[in-house]
């Protein structure tokens, strides 16, 4: 039996859109799920959250070469299985975790309204002292990503392109497309993978 072309890999209760109705779909409940899509291309459907769970376990399991749909909406459903697959830069962290949408570095508790430290992207300071937080994207071409330190309206202030943003600080938290980390960090490291994705647009 041959391994299908595209497989649709569905998080919760995600109805199934009418042009990806005649595939076969996988129930993503953890991300070993991933690996029982044995295809030349995949359709996530989900939220930016659930793409960057799919990026880091084709990245753990060195199958990056997987071209990756993303049908967020019922209207790019159609896209996301037809359309052309080029190689974009992919996003982690030091854990080997990917971000897909957006990360951000906070106030480690509610009380606290500013995160003390350093931040930097490649070799320019975004800031040195107190900042709001800090946003930090992919962008689809090099270098990379683009960070930004955040007004008081959690805004960003000023984009910053490079390969990586580091910070230092006393501590901070990280909240990757959504998803706040445990506990605080002192250290956070996001940058750009040796090897892109095949993000298909």
């Amino acid at each position: 039996m041959t391994a299908p072309d595209v497989v649709v890999l569905r998080f919760g209760s995600r109805r199934v859109p009418r042009p990806l109705a005649d595939l076969p779909v996988i129930a993503v409940a953890t991300p070993g799920d991933v690996d029982e899509a044995d295809a030349r291309r995949v359709v996530v459907l989900g939220t930016h959250a659930d793409l960057a769970t799919v990026l880091t376990r084709l990245l753990r399991t060195d199958r990056l070469d997987v071209e990756v749909g993303f049908a967020a909406r019922r209207w790019t459903a159609r896209r996301a299985r037809t359309g052309t697959a080029r190689r974009v830069p992919l996003i982690r962290d030091e854990t080997g975790t990917v971000i897909a949408g957006a990360a951000y570095w906070l106030p480690s508790a509610e009380t606290a309204r500013t995160i003390a430290g350093e931040a930097v992207v490649d070799d320019t300071v975004l800031f040195d002292g107190e900042a709001t937080g800090v946003c930090i994207e992919p962008i689809p071409q090099l270098p990379g990503l683009r960070a930004s330190e955040l007004t008081t309206r959690m805004r960003p202030r000023r984009w910053v392109t490079g390969r990586a943003a580091q910070l230092g600080t006393t501590g901070a938290l990280v909240v990757r497309d959504g998803v706040a980390g445990p506990r605080p960090l002192k250290r956070s490291t996001f940058y750009r993978h040796t090897q892109g994705w095949l993000a298909v647009r």
